[in-house]
């Protein structure tokens, strides 16, 4: 193979013939030009060829060329200012690797059942390319603020015998004649490694059974789990907020294109990094979620998302006439913008048939429940910054969180909850660090005391206060991207019903 740059170097070889390995990402022809797009995986440039500048047999092999064929193409790098790169490349010479078959996945629109079939090839297209790049962004930031804080990096093992929250939701499995558990969550034997290392954190897969098809939900996902010795509830909230705008800065920094490509509001995130972020109880806040306020806020929200459908249609049935006789270049653009008028339509659509479960819901809510993913969105959506709610009832959480000194019906436990809708992020608490306590809370949620005889000894030898919190990194890659759901948050999204490709 021949000697070649990437894409996203380009800019530094103006009026240098290079050498480009890649995939061609659409074709279109004017007269005695062909422009072809090339994508190599950093990014795509138009590259130009002109039939009267090269032979014969390279501007048949341009002719030739179908969508996510495979290429070598050479050529003079060329400024252009109206690129996004800044560039293009006015091609010489074409070395075909393949022609590709008729390409399943087309520039226009495609449902999303179909898409999902084919996600090992919709992995390739633009939105999800920027995805991804989020993502790589947003996982090189968080070990890059835990190491910089001094924490030590450490994983916790997917087979477990013990269940971190109790048994309901975890994939069971034979681990050679034992009953054997796909973690859901580290942060048990995170709590060991940091009476070892005093603050650490583990990155990992973890899985969870339930039986939701809701956009929040995958059933394999991945955690960052924090555990810090000496840390108590007010410090653990603190260290999550530093950490979130620290990754939200980072992103900004590095990945402004790719989000500026999937449409997002930079506004808003800038504003959460400038920010400290609103602090409120459990209890504050199911007085905000059973307000009149809220009710009214519903209603408003109602007759805009109704308003803004009639307009959206509107433009779909303009844009629809106006393709009959658009020149090429023109319905590419058209067929662009469709997408996202209904991917806004399916959004608006969901919305509406939420208002009122969302209503009901609020008015109805009882201290003592649980907030869920309806409960949580209705919150975050009267707030510009994320919101850390804390000291939620105690029977609503798990064994191992600490209950409040102050009110024993409370547990120290915090969740941040991301705005616009999103809900929570992290969750995170206090952890238990009194032997006889630990071990009537394990009586209380009928578990077994021998399986957590290890958990135990944590509190026998050298017992200290501590904290930690867990983030998930899908629901974080969806709201910084402003994505409505968790699929195109990881390169192959496990569901339910979904176990290919």
């Amino acid at each position: 193979m021949k000697s070649s740059i990437t894409v996203d170097q380009l800019s530094h070889y103006l009026d240098q013939e290079v050498v480009i390995q890649g995939w061609v990402y659409r074709t279109r022809s004017s007269k005695h030009l062909l422009f072809i797009e090339v994508r190599d995986g950093s990014g795509i440039v138009q590259s130009i060829l002109t039939e009267h500048d090269v032979s014969e047999e390279v501007w048949r092999k341009g002719e030739s060329l179908r969508q996510e064929s495979s290429v070598c193409i050479t050529g003079v790098v060329k400024r252009d200012e109206r690129s996004e790169k800044g560039v293009e490349v006015h091609i010489s010479g074409i070395d075909i690797i393949q022609i590709a078959e008729d390409y399943p996945i087309s520039h226009k629109e495609h449902g999303v059942e179909f898409l999902m079939e084919n996600r090992h090839l919709w992995l390739r297209s633009q939105r999800q390319w920027a995805i991804m790049r989020v993502r790589h962004t947003i996982i090189n930031a968080i070990h890059q603020f835990f190491d910089e804080q001094g924490f030590i990096h450490m994983d916790a093992p997917i087979f477990t015998g013990n269940a971190a929250e109790g048994t309901t939701t975890l994939f069971e499995t034979d681990y050679f004649d034992e009953k054997a558990y796909l973690t859901q969550s580290g942060q048990l034997y995170g709590e060991a490694m940091a009476m070892a290392h005093g603050k650490i954190y583990t990155f990992g897969p973890t899985f969870r059974a339930e039986k939701s098809k809701t956009r929040r939900h995958l059933t394999e996902f991945w955690m960052i789990e924090p555990e810090m010795a000496f840390y108590d509830l007010n410090m653990n909230m603190d260290l999550a907020e530093s950490f979130l705008k620290y990754v939200i800065k980072k992103t900004l920094e590095e990945r402004n294109s790719e989000l500026n490509q999937l449409g997002r509001d930079l506004s808003k995130l800038e504003k959460i990094v400038e920010n400290p972020f609103i602090r409120i109880s459990y209890t504050d806040a199911v007085e905000k979620l059973t307000s009149a306020e809220t009710q009214g806020l519903l209603e408003k929200m109602n007759t805009q998302r109704s308003l803004r459908k009639v307009d959206l249609e509107a433009e779909v049935e303009t844009l629809k006439k106006e393709a009959g006789n658009a020149k090429k270049w023109r319905k590419t653009q058209i067929d662009s913008t469709m997408r996202e008028i209904h991917a806004e339509l399916d959004q608006i659509e969901e919305d509406l048939r939420n208002i009122p479960v969302w209503k009901k819901s609020a008015a109805e809510f009882q201290w003592g429940n649980d907030f869920g993913g309806s409960d949580e969105t209705i919150l975050t959506m009267q707030f510009d910054a994320p919101l850390i709610v804390h000291r939620y009832p105690a029977e609503v959480k798990a064994f191992y969180m600490k209950r409040d000194p102050e009110n024993d019906k409370l547990a120290l436990a915090m969740d941040v909850l991301a705005p616009e809708g999103y809900g929570e992020i992290i969750g995170g608490s206090q952890r238990e660090d009194d032997l006889e306590m630990m071990r009537n809370r394990i009586a209380e949620h009928d578990l077994p005391e021998s399986i957590f005889s290890w958990y135990l000894d944590l509190r026998k030898y050298g017992t200290v206060p501590h904290s930690g919190f867990g983030l998930g990194l899908e629901r974080t890659v969806a709201w910084i991207c402003g994505l409505s759901h968790l699929r195109e948050t990881i390169p192959f999204p496990r569901m339910m019903g979904r176990l290919s490709p």
